[in-house]
């Protein structure tokens, strides 16, 4: 009867050990937060919250990578059973790009296209401004007349208000 007894007391006193020896959740929480701001880099913000070994991270990473580094970090501590990384990660930023009508340039070949069909016609010179063909020069109605439908053979945008009529 002395032996059940003495075995039910080292029993007792062998279990209070281990559970008394498990990491309180803040000490967990402690824990983490040292380790995330060790990565100053990595974590803008990091509110760590612990309940029963789980812990809850959140805050905002700067990318993916930093999200899995420090859920990877909070899983090392010891008395972490799990993590929920509850970061955000914030939209990258809109370039606004230029208008259309400030970027196109008018493509090789149509530029070659207008050079051809203008090597007929004495007197007359282009010059390309982005999307449109200026012309420039003296020209007769026949030739005016050739020089419109070659530009709208090419589907080329023009200025030919250079353009004077022989007399």
């Amino acid at each position: 009867m002395k032996l059940t007894k003495l075995l039910m007391a080292v029993a007792i006193i062998t279990t209070v050990s281990f559970v008394s020896c498990k990491p309180k959740d803040a000490d967990i929480k402690t824990a983490i937060e040292a380790k995330l701001n060790a990565m100053p880099n990595m974590v803008q913000g990091a509110t760590v919250d612990v309940k029963g070994g789980v812990a809850t991270l959140s805050g905002e990473c700067k990318d993916d990578m930093c999200k899995m580094e420090c859920e990877k970090a909070a899983k090392e501590v010891k008395g972490v059973k799990s993590v929920v990384a509850n970061f955000t990660i914030p939209a990258p930023p809109v370039v606004a790009t230029p208008p259309a009508s400030l970027t196109t340039t008018l493509d090789a070949a149509a530029q070659q296209k207008v050079k051809d069909g203008l090597k007929d016609i004495k007197g007359v010179s282009v010059e390309f401004e982005g999307e449109k063909a200026v012309l420039a020069g003296e020209v007769s109605k026949a030739d005016r007349m050739k020089i419109m439908q070659m530009l709208a053979t090419a589907k080329v945008k023009s200025d030919v208000s250079k353009l004077t009529d022989k007399k």
